[in-house]
């Protein structure tokens, strides 16, 4: 199996979830259940937040602008089906049916197309960005899927690769000396490391850090994010592998 991971920033005003959660930075939305078909596509999905932020997303995905995951950027004419199976005062869960139509498309559909049946999906949501992990065979053809999809989103977001992997082995397309980080992960942590955004007290905040790299805030954020995330996982990974075993 291969691990393909890749995260979508939208654009203000073009995915009407994205725009939700950029208003409610502290929300996420995670898949739990995503299956696709030729004509269709279903998921479950958890999302967390305060109760304001909850209700936005369960307005967001109620609206009949929405559809699970197409990528149209005009009117295409699919059908769909939207519930809430369960809501708590900082949980939502939310089923989509959605029915494509021959102008629709999704990174679902095109994976079929180029990267055989028997795929698997696992999405995060977090402000603009839209973090996809796909597992396949490793057959198929990999750079005409992300050629497709950047055709697809066209000027609505931005592609960035994060990972890609032999699930098998742990082998990376990354460096290693980067820790398994991608390229723009790791230049945003040596960044900071080296800009004292990590002293304390800072020596930058986001904000500035962000302009010395040119990017947007929320992007800077995510990156950093990303990269604390996976070496906080590997390292307590080491560090429970290195534990000697204790016997009775």
């Amino acid at each position: 199996m291969r691990e393909l991971a890749f995260a979508l920033e939208y654009e203000p005003g073009c995915n009407r979830v994205a725009d939700t959660l950029a208003e409610h930075p502290d929300a996420r939305i995670r898949s739990l259940s995503l299956h696709a078909t030729a004509e269709s596509l279903w998921r479950v999905d958890h999302a967390t937040g305060t109760p304001d932020a909850l209700d936005a997303i369960e307005d967001a995905v109620l609206d009949s602008d929405y559809y699970a995951d197409c990528l149209a950027t005009d009117e295409c004419g699919a059908t769909q089906c939207t519930e809430i199976l369960d809501r708590t005062d900082d949980t939502l869960v939310i089923y989509s049916r959605w029915n494509r139509t021959p102008a629709c498309s999704s990174v679902p559909h095109i994976a079929r197309d180029h990267l055989g049946d028997g795929v698997l999906f696992e999405t995060r949501h977090e402000g603009r960005h839209y973090t996809w992990r796909v597992l396949h065979s490793g057959e198929g053809d990999v750079a005409a899927f992300f050629d497709e999809i950047e055709v697809a989103v066209g000027d609505t977001a931005r592609m960035e690769m994060l990972r890609t992997a032999e699930t098998s082995t742990g082998a990376s397309d990354i460096d290693d000396s980067t820790g398994g980080l991608s390229p723009e992960q790791a230049a945003a942590l040596r960044a900071a490391v080296e800009h004292g955004y990590y002293e304390s007290p800072r020596d930058v905040d986001v904000g500035e850090l962000a302009d010395h790299l040119d990017v947007p805030r929320s992007t800077l954020t995510y990156r950093l994010r990303r990269a604390e995330e996976r070496l906080a996982k590997q390292y307590v990974a080491e560090m429970l592998t290195e534990r000697p075993s204790t016997t009775l």
